[in-house]
C-alpha cells in the first residue's frame, strides 16, 4: 500500500468573519482537524489550536496566511476539548500572541497523558490486560506508543474556564458555552444565537462517529447522550466541527448518532447473549468487522463505555477472577 501524503494547512472562508482553517494530522484515517477563526475587532478569537508536531506551527501559519490572518491577530483561544488536535498548539500560540486561553478545568485525562507519557501508557496496558488483550500484542503496542510524542507542547492552566452561560464577544456577535462532556469530559461546544451558528468540536461531526474517553468520569455514554439534549434545544442551523465540512442538517445529525448508539448498546447485549465475553471479543462483534492494528485501542475503549454505560443501568455484569468477562443480566 502506498502511502497517503501528508496534507497541507489550508485556509478558507466560511461565511464573513468566520474562516476554517484545516491542519494535518499524523494519523491514519483521521488526516486533519479544524481551527476556527472568528473576527473580533482588531484581531480573532481562535477556537481550537491543532495538534503539536514538528512543522506543525508552520501549517497553522500556512492556513491563517491563506486567509489574510496571522498568529498575532490571536486575542483569545478557546477550546471545544482537551485533547491533542484541539489545544495542542495552545502553548507556542499563546506565546507569540500574547493572548489568554479558555478550556473547560476538567483536564485530568489531558494533562496526565501529556505530562507524565509513561503513567498513560501503563494505563492503557492495564486497561489491555482487564480487556482480554494478549501479552504479545500489549508488547508490540508499547513498542509503538512509548515513544510517540503526546502531541501537546506544554500544559497550560486556563486563564479562565470554560463553564455553562460564559460568553465571548466577537464581530459576529455572542458566543454561549455549552457544556458538552462524553466525547470527553472537557468538551464544550460554542453557540452564536442570532445566526444559529454551532462550534462543535468533536461532539458533532460531519460524518458520524464515536469516540468516547474511557475511565475518566463515570459513564462516558451517558454523559454523551444528555449533551446530544443540550445542542438539540439550541436549536442551532450551521455546525463547524472538529472534522469535515460545515453541515446544516444539525437535528439529522443528532438523531445519526443517537440511532447508532443505540444500535452499538443493542449490538453490545447481542454479543453477550449466549457467553461471557471479553471487551476484546464484543468489539469487533460491536464494529461488524475484525480488530486490526489500527482500530484496536479506539474500539476496545469505546466497547468498553457501551459496557459501562449498561452496567449502570443493570444490563450486564462482570465476572472471571479479573472480572475481564461480561455477561448480560
Amino acid at each position: 500500500m502506498v502511502a497517503r501524503a501528508r496534507e497541507l494547512g489550508r485556509g478558507e472562508r466560511v461565511l464573513p468573519g468566520l474562516w476554517r482553517l484545516r491542519l494535518p494530522l499524523p494519523w491514519e484515517g483521521v488526516p486533519h482537524c479544524n481551527a476556527w477563526a472568528v473576527s473580533a475587532g482588531s484581531g480573532i478569537v481562535l477556537f481550537d489550536t491543532g495538534m503539536h508536531e514538528p512543522g506543525s506551527l508552520s501549517q497553522l501559519e500556512r492556513a491563517m496566511d491563506q486567509v489574510g490572518l496571522g498568529l498575532e491577530q490571536v486575542r483569545l483561544i478557546a477550546c471545544t476539548h482537551a485533547h491533542a488536535d484541539h489545544w495542542g498548539q495552545a502553548a507556542p500560540i499563546r506565546d507569540r500572541a500574547g493572548c489568554e486561553l479558555w478550556i473547560h478545568p476538567n483536564l485530568e485525562h489531558a494533562v496526565r497523558t501529556a505530562t507524565d507519557p509513561s503513567l498513560a501508557l501503563a494505563r492503557m496496558l492495564e486497561i489491555g490486560r482487564q480487556s482480554g488483550v494478549p501479552e504479545q500484542a500489549l508488547h508490540r503496542y508499547a513498542e509503538r506508543a512509548r515513544d510517540a510524542p503526546s502531541g501537546v507542547a506544554r500544559v497550560l492552566e486556563p486563564d479562565r474556564p470554560l463553564r455553562d452561560g460564559l460568553t465571548i464577544e466577537t464581530d459576529l456577535g455572542e458566543w454561549t458555552v455549552h457544556e458538552t462532556p462524553g466525547h470527553a469530559p472537557s468538551h464544550v461546544c460554542f453557540f452564536q444565537r442570532e445566526r444559529r451558528l454551532l462550534i462543535s468540536g468533536d461532539h458533532l461531526l460531519g460524518r458520524i462517529s464515536l469516540f468516547f474517553d474511557y475511565g475518566w468520569t463515570p459513564d462516558p455514554v451517558g454523559e454523551f447522550l444528555r449533551s446530544l439534549e443540550v445542542v438539540e434545544a439550541l436549536d442551532a442551523r450551521l455546525c463547524v466541527s472538529g472534522h469535515g465540512r460545515p453541515f446544516f442538517d444539525v437535528p439529522g445529525h443528532i438523531e445519526g448518532n443517537r440511532r447508532l448508539v443505540r444500535e452499538r448498546l443493542d449490538a453490545t447485549l447481542k454479543a453477550i447473549r449466549a457467553e461471557p465475553r471479553t471487551a476484546l471479543e464484543i468489539a469487533p462483534l460491536v464494529h461488524g468487522e475484525p480488530l486490526t492494528e489500527a482500530t484496536a485501542r479506539w474500539w476496545i475503549l469505546e466497547t468498553l463505555c457501551y459496557l459501562t454505560h449498561l452496567a449502570r443501568v443493570g444490563a450486564v455484569g462482570r465476572e472471571g477472577d479479573d472480572g475481564e468477562l461480561w455477561r448480560a443480566g
